[in-house]
């Protein structure tokens, strides 16, 4: 008996099998960084797979953006640890919460495209800065010892650091493993397409785990609750935490994984020619996985550009490929989780510090130097700032120091003196009148000389602010009181004046 083609499953599903292979490849790449991310936070690791678990399943089935993932990004890790050192475990689930619910009133506000007018230098030095206390940390990691807690102090105690890997035979041998794991990652992005299919960090972490199993050396390994055991549902003692401090927190979060995800999604655009994001509904799509990922108590979730660029690598079509990935994430929760308890902690660290340095903009910073110089000291004036205070006040130094930026570029003012054959002087105005230029406005007012006639042209003006117009009208009336003359305006903002 022969069946119509119509209802074979290819047929109606004719990129099944291409969604199928993409959400297994995405699943093995963020099998490691799920835990890694949760590890590096100081949570337990099953915290990270239940945030991949909510993006696939919940984020990757609602509309936004089709083919990027959600996940706990290393973006985060540094928040996420300052919220538990600062505020404990069981206030992070309430935190992500918060933002998760401020995410989605942020997207029905339809405020979701506006997150792209963050400046892209911000954004950079944010990634940097959080490079570069990832790095910094999980070195300490790597040789089983405990970090600092600020990010100025991981830096600083890095001598101190090395000096214990040449005395103590036991933290080189277990940061070798790190390093290792770090290596195999490099070398393996330099075999052909085929054998890159395995993404390098899983292998990497499989063979580190071999090596420490073979050496039967003592090295700290991946602790392990259980899937249901993890989950860490908010208590009504932590709503007693909800001080203005848990409030700024909040604020942070929603920030930082709100313009990450954004700015994930313009780049995934960019990767292929299916649909394009709609920013507010990808905004209320991450709102609903951080508000689940709260209730749960686990990790707050992003779209990590990482996983999403490999999706698209990988030959995705549509959204199934990013839910299959958390049924992957569930089932692998839920059948092996003792597989999690023999990896090195080492090894993670080392996946960890690796995606450390892919954060920091080393092909960017060169060209961004060369051609917008003042771009690039806002890139490292927020990297230094992450790095010698902490994420949130590193970021709004470089979102005021982006701001003072262009307000000092749009507000180009110049001031031309001109004598006039019949004695009399102009003073021509152009461009922006606002207060940043105010000083050098006054100068060249004040500088001229009282006996003359003047005449100030204010036909080149384009803006003219409330502290330079009230600043012109007091010169005027004072060269008024001792001139010959009265000042002569030109019109065009003569009126005003």
């Amino acid at each position: 008996m022969r069946f119509p083609t119509s209802r074979f499953p290819a047929s109606r599903f004719p990129t099944l099998k291409y969604d199928l292979t993409a959400s297994l490849v995405v699943f093995l790449v963020a099998l490691p960084l799920c835990v890694g991310v949760a590890v590096a936070s100081g949570v337990p690791a099953e915290l990270g797979l239940i945030t991949g678990i909510v993006g696939g399943l919940v984020t990757g089935l609602l509309p936004g953006s089709s083919l990027q993932v959600s996940g706990p990004a290393a973006g985060l890790t540094v928040l996420v640890a300052e919220t538990v050192q600062r505020f404990g475990l069981p206030a992070l689930g309430l935190v992500v919460a918060a933002a998760g619910l401020l995410q989605l009133l942020l997207g029905a506000l339809r405020w979701g495209r506006w997150f792209r007018a963050i400046s892209v230098a911000v954004v950079e030095g944010m990634l940097a800065g959080i490079g570069l206390v990832i790095i910094a940390g999980q070195l300490y990691a790597m040789a089983d010892r405990p970090a600092p807690a600020s990010g100025i102090d991981k830096l600083l105690g890095l001598p101190t650091l090395l000096a214990r890997l040449v005395s103590s035979p036991a933290a080189g041998g277990t940061f070798l493993i790190g390093a290792g794991t770090i290596a195999v990652i490099v070398l393996w992005q330099r075999l052909p397409a085929r054998a890159r299919v395995v993404p390098g960090a899983l292998v990497a972490v499989v063979l580190a785990t071999a090596a420490t199993w073979l050496l039967d050396r003592p090295m700290k390994k991946v602790e392990v609750k259980g899937l249901l055991d993890a989950v860490q549902p908010p208590g009504t003692g932590a709503f007693e935490q909800f001080t203005p401090a848990l409030i700024v927190t909040v604020v942070a979060f929603t920030l930082v994984a709100s313009a990450e995800s954004l700015f994930s999604a313009a780049a995934v655009d960019r990767l292929h020619d299916g649909p394009r994001t709609d920013y507010d509904k990808e905004l209320m799509a991450q709102g609903a996985g951080n508000a689940l990922c709260g209730a749960l108590g686990a990790l707050p979730m992003t779209a990590v550009i990482v996983r999403s660029a490999t999706n698209v690598q990988a030959g995705a079509r549509t959204k199934a490929s990013r839910v299959l990935h958390g049924v992957w994430l569930l089932l692998f929760a839920a059948l092996l989780p003792a597989a999690l308890g023999v990896i090195p902690v080492a090894a993670l660290a080392g996946v960890l510090v690796h995606a450390g340095f892919k954060l920091l903009p080393f092909k960017q910073f060169g060209p961004l130097w060369r051609e917008h110089r003042p771009e690039a000291l806002v890139l490292l004036a927020t990297a230094v700032a992450i790095v010698t205070v902490n994420m949130f006040e590193g970021v709004l130094i470089g979102l005021g120091l982006s701001v003072v930026k262009t307000a000092w570029e749009t507000s180009r003012l110049h001031v031309e003196t001109e004598e006039q054959p019949e004695g009399h002087v102009r003073v021509r105005l152009t461009g922006n009148a606002t207060f940043l230029r105010l000083p050098r406005l006054l100068d060249t007012l004040e500088a001229l000389p009282a006996d003359r006639v003047v005449e100030l042209d204010l036909s080149g003006l384009r803006h003219l602010d409330h502290a330079c117009q009230t600043a012109l009208t007091t010169w005027t009336e004072r060269h008024n009181v001792r001139a010959p003359e009265e000042v002569r305006l030109i019109p065009a903002l003569a009126g005003r004046v």
